[in-house]
């Protein structure tokens, strides 16, 4: 008898969410049915547990060696989703998939008996399932589990995706991740990578004796950063409160207190554009360690990235832009007055006029904002003519004191600053410096971060009153660190979208027909 791969309409044709008037509806009436008459029948569509012995990887990985045509002693109980049915009169093989893998079970009418094999072919593409019997494998040598019984444990009342071209309209699926999750590997593997690689932040920093921490998500004061912040408002205290845009000002507080080395792995919010490199919410590793600089901190970026690639890919080499780029080579460091002067031919240093910088930059194409400083008017020419070509890991040092308010001024060049950013493929992934310890000279910082914001620079900071007096206790010579754990994710995974590495990206709200 031939084969009769099971066919049913595809959740992806409706990409809208609407289920008026299409084969969806006509489908998920029935599966409905299907649910209504196993609760009058007294079975349970959704039972409250499953006990399962092994994965689909983990019988995988034991039985990788067992010849085609064998049978085992083995007894296994299984769970997964099924992904495919086919039906050959007597015999039903079912695909199913858990977490780990995929595996086929095998059913015959001889062995289970009428009524059941009758209940196992009245299953639907995506409904969850467990299983019991001998592992096994086909002529064909396909592993499989020789099938005494299966149970319902979820009925799946939507038809799957289309198994081989997944959701075809992309904000379908970022919408509906659970979806796309479902039928993409590729997705599901981004965020293993994902997984991976915080867990080996955490285990590199763990094993220099960092701290981890969690510090407030609501803030009086929206600091750490040039963002604008979201707003919220607390009702029990009348105040206004803001999420936080960085985790960087709570960290030093701890190493005011002693702490020495803290970190931390959490989300920040900016209220600022979405772009394939910028979600609304994202996640910052952030790192503080007493009695080290810049130079150190740059030094810890490099094991870092180092070791989450390792540890994610088992490589340190990644794919930019189609070029094979090795991680573990020595990165370059260069200073952002160079790079940006070399990038137009032009010398720059934020001790020139604010005349001469804007003349340069207009006569390279670049527009100036009338309240930029010397400092502003670099990091502008920077952005818009070296940047793009900053491919493989490149160190971008020496930032301006006037965008730099929290770093410490170059011990060899009062206008620079003890900072670094780490730019791979054009884009930012970290940033960090030697911290501005001196209580003096960060609240004169401050004060200039007010005028700014006054004169309408909404991104500009403000003052923190008990920051200045935690820094009065005494901060050690510290170096911070900020990773953007999405774009280092990105980076690992080759993804093109900050979207594709994070669950559920912010998007607008669905519309929903009634």
């Amino acid at each position: 008898m031939t084969e009769k791969p099971t066919s049913e309409p595809n959740a992806s044709d409706n990409p809208s969410g609407s289920d008026r008037n299409s084969g969806l509806a006509v489908e998920r009436g029935r599966r409905l049915d299907a649910v209504n008459q196993l609760k009058q029948a007294g079975a349970n569509p959704y039972p409250y547990r499953f006990d399962r012995t092994h994965t689909l990887g983990q019988l995988r990985e034991m039985f990788s060696s067992l010849e085609a045509g064998s049978e085992t002693d083995t007894i296994a109980t299984v769970a997964g989703r099924v992904m495919l049915k086919r039906d050959q009169g007597k015999l039903i093989f079912l695909t199913i998939k858990d977490r780990d893998s995929e595996l086929q079970l095998f059913v015959s009418k001889a062995v289970v008996g009428d009524p059941h094999f009758d209940e196992i072919n009245n299953l639907d593409l995506g409904d969850w399932v467990g299983a019991r019997g001998a592992v096994m494998t086909t002529r064909k040598g396909e592993l499989s589990i020789k099938t005494t019984s299966v149970e319902l444990l979820s009925k799946a009342l939507r038809p799957l995706p289309d198994k081989f071209h997944g959701l075809t309209d992309i904000d379908t699926r970022y919408r509906q991740r659970y979806a796309d999750l479902i039928v993409n590997d590729e997705a599901r593997r981004v965020f293993e990578v994902r997984h991976a690689t915080i867990a080996s932040f955490r285990q590199t920093l763990r094993e220099r004796d960092y701290i981890e921490v969690e510090t407030p998500v609501l803030h009086i004061e929206a600091g750490g950063a040039h963002a604008k912040p979201f707003v919220t408002h607390h009702n029990t205290l009348d105040m206004q409160l803001f999420l936080r845009i960085a985790l960087e000002l709570h960290l030093k507080r701890l190493i005011v207190g002693g702490m020495e080395r803290v970190f931390e792995i959490g989300r920040v919010f900016r209220n600022e554009g979405v772009s394939t490199r910028h979600n609304p919410e994202f996640t910052m590793m952030e790192s503080y360690q007493a009695f080290a600089d810049h130079t150190d901190v740059m030094d810890l970026t490099e094991v870092l990235i180092r070791n989450a690639a390792r540890d994610a890919l088992g490589t340190t080499i990644v794919t930019i832009r189609g070029k094979r780029c090795d991680l573990a080579a020595p990165w370059r460091r260069v200073r952002m007055i160079d790079v940006a002067g070399g990038a137009i031919g032009e010398k720059l240093h934020p001790s020139q006029t604010v005349d001469e910088l804007r003349k340069i930059a207009a006569k390279h194409g670049i527009n100036t904002e009338a309240r930029w400083g010397s400092g502003r008017i670099i990091e502008e020419i920077f952005a818009k003519k070296a940047e793009p070509s900053l491919i493989e890991p490149t160190f971008v040092t020496g930032h301006p004191v006037e965008i730099s308010p929290l770093a410490r001024v170059d011990r060899n060049d009062p206008f620079l600053t003890e900072r670094f950013e780490l730019f791979v493929d054009t884009h930012e992934l970290a940033n960090g410096f030697s911290e501005l310890n001196d209580p003096i000279e960060q609240r004169e910082r401050f004060n200039q971060e007010a005028k700014a914001k006054a004169a309408g620079n909404f991104e500009a900071g403000t003052i923190d009153e008990d920051y200045l007096r935690a820094l009065e206790y005494g901060l050690p010579p510290t170096g911070g660190l900020g990773v953007g754990i999405d774009r280092l994710v990105m980076l690992l995974s080759e993804a093109a979208s900050i979207k594709d590495v994070i669950l559920f990206p912010t998007l607008r709200p669905e519309v929903f027909e009634s």
